[in-house]
Order: structure tokens, then C-alpha cells, then sequence
């Protein structure tokens, strides 16, 4: 059987598994926090024809020589780069301005989710959640965010803090502050869906999330921006460029296998 059948399957494998990367990144390119993804390749190993000799005193040296076995998939990551800023003028919708995720969970859940979608809102009991309900967290582990009784209205600055007004007109500080958290490798954190990630060994040394706070220099976290939300990182220019070259490869592949199977069918007619 030619190899060249197993390689162009594989690379019509490949190249069908970066259209649906493409395909998933196109139809989020309005998502809030949305993080592109990125498929990469990998030669399979060689077959060895022909090994190395080392040249002597009275012959050089010939190289080896190697047939590639087609195409694998390396890896499929996660860009983590800044999507444009959409501003809203809404108290509740927050930006982190750098590095950092928003932390949200239930009060009973352990280890909070990560999310970069900050379009949150006050719930009647005066809770700050995101859009599924999940309870947004507060500065060095606080526990979820609680608007106090008496506050009117409330403003949040670049550090987080909620700086609330009483029904007197004055202005004071709630205590609470919304937290940021720091990932040392974002490309490790787990995609689990409705803008959420999950930590993961390969995203942090430490499985525990600390909830720090946000425009923290020791950290490096990023601060807050009110009345703003980060859209999708997607570039419908790169993607649609992409999308045609996986066509393209993938109609290359096809061919090479439509070229094998007439080899073939030649090899077969001989005996005729």
C-alpha cells in the first residue's frame, strides 16, 4: 500500500480539525471574553530508507535518507491576547485593563471559575453576579460580593473598590473589592463553556486560586475600567486568511489520495 494514502488522510484530519478550531472562533467573534483558538502541526515520524555514514580519509559522508508518514496535530492553544474595548457606561460592567480573570462561583463551591467576561449585575439580594448567576468574588478571598444596605448607588474604581453613596448624598467605601486573579500560563486553563475556564496543574503551580487584587504590582494584575467590556479577541481578517488555506490543504490532501488510488488502479491493470 503507498504511504502516500495514510499521509493525505492525515493531513485531511488535520486540516478538517483547524476548520472546526476556525469555524468555533468565527462563531463567537461577538462573545464577551471569548479567547481565539489556534490549531498547530506536527510531522508524524519518519521511516528510515537509508541510514547516516560518516565520512573517512577516502569517502564523505551521506546523509540519511527518510520518508515523512504524514501530519498530526501539536497542539490546539488558546490565545489569551486583549480584545478590544466596547464601552457600555454601565456601572457593573467591568474590563480588566491587562492580566488578570474575574473570579465567579456559588458560595459552597470550593475553587471558583475564571472568566474574562465582566457583564455583571445586582441580583435582589444585592449580590454581584455574572450573567448564569454565579456569585463574583471578592479581593484577597473575601467571599462573594454584597452591595451593603443604604447604598443608593456605587461607582467601582481601577483597584476594584465599590464606592457606594447613602441616601444623604455621602460617599463612602463599602468595603468590598472586586477581585482579580493572576494565571501564570492562561494557554493551561480549561475552556468548560458559558465563558468560564477551569484551573488546571498546567495553569498554575498551586491548584488553589488566590483571589488577589486588581493593579497589584507584586502580582502584576491589571486594573479595573467601569463601564466597559472586553469583546472577543477573534480577527475575522485572520480567520476568514486561515480558513482558505485549511480549504486549500485540505483539497491537496484529497488529491493526493485521488493520485495514490490511480497509481494503484495503473498497478492493479498491469496483470491485464
Amino acid at each position: 500500500m503507498l504511504r502516500s494514502l495514510y499521509s493525505g488522510v492525515s493531513g485531511m484530519r488535520g486540516f478538517q480539525t483547524k476548520l472546526d478550531v476556525i469555524g468555533n472562533n468565527i462563531a463567537n467573534v461577538n462573545t464577551i471574553g471569548f479567547k481565539g483558538s489556534r490549531v498547530m502541526f506536527k510531522d508524524i515520524l519518519s521511516q528510515t530508507v537509508a541510514g547516516v555514514s560518516a565520512p573517512d580519509e577516502n569517502r564523505g559522508g551521506v546523509n540519511a535518507q527518510q520518508v515523512g508518514l504524514g501530519v498530526s496535530i501539536a497542539a490546539i492553544d488558546t490565545v489569551h491576547t486583549a480584545g478590544s474595548a466596547m464601552t457600555t457606561n454601565v456601572v457593573t460592567d467591568l474590563r480588566v485593563n491587562g492580566d488578570g480573570f474575574f473570579a465567579v462561583g456559588t458560595v459552597e463551591q470550593a475553587t471558583p471559575f475564571l472568566t474574562r467576561a465582566g457583564n455583571f449585575t445586582v441580583d435582589p439580594n444585592r449580590n454581584l453576579v455574572n450573567s448564569e448567576g454565579l456569585h463574583v468574588m471578592g479581593a484577597e478571598d473575601a467571599g462573594p460580593i454584597v452591595i451593603p444596605e443604604g447604598i443608593v448607588s456605587f461607582s467601582i474604581a481601577q483597584n476594584g473598590d465599590i464606592i457606594g453613596v447613602n441616601a444623604d448624598g455621602e460617599t463612602v467605601n463599602t468595603g468590598q473589592r472586586v477581585g482579580v486573579v493572576k494565571v501564570i500560563n492562561p494557554a493551561g486553563l480549561e475552556k468548560i463553556g458559558g465563558n468560564l475556564y477551569q484551573m488546571t496543574a498546567n495553569a498554575n503551580p498551586e491548584p488553589e486560586i488566590t483571589v488577589g487584587s486588581p493593579g497589584d504590582p507584586e502580582t502584576g494584575t491589571g486594573t479595573l475600567v467601569s463601564g466597559q467590556l472586553e469583546m472577543s479577541n477573534v480577527d475575522l481578517t485572520g480567520e476568514f486568511t486561515e480558513m482558505i488555506i485549511a480549504q486549500r490543504g485540505f483539497q491537496a490532501n484529497s488529491r493526493i489520495i485521488t493520485t495514490s488510488d490511480q497509481i494503484l488502479q495503473e498497478v492493479v491493470n498491469l496483470k491485464q
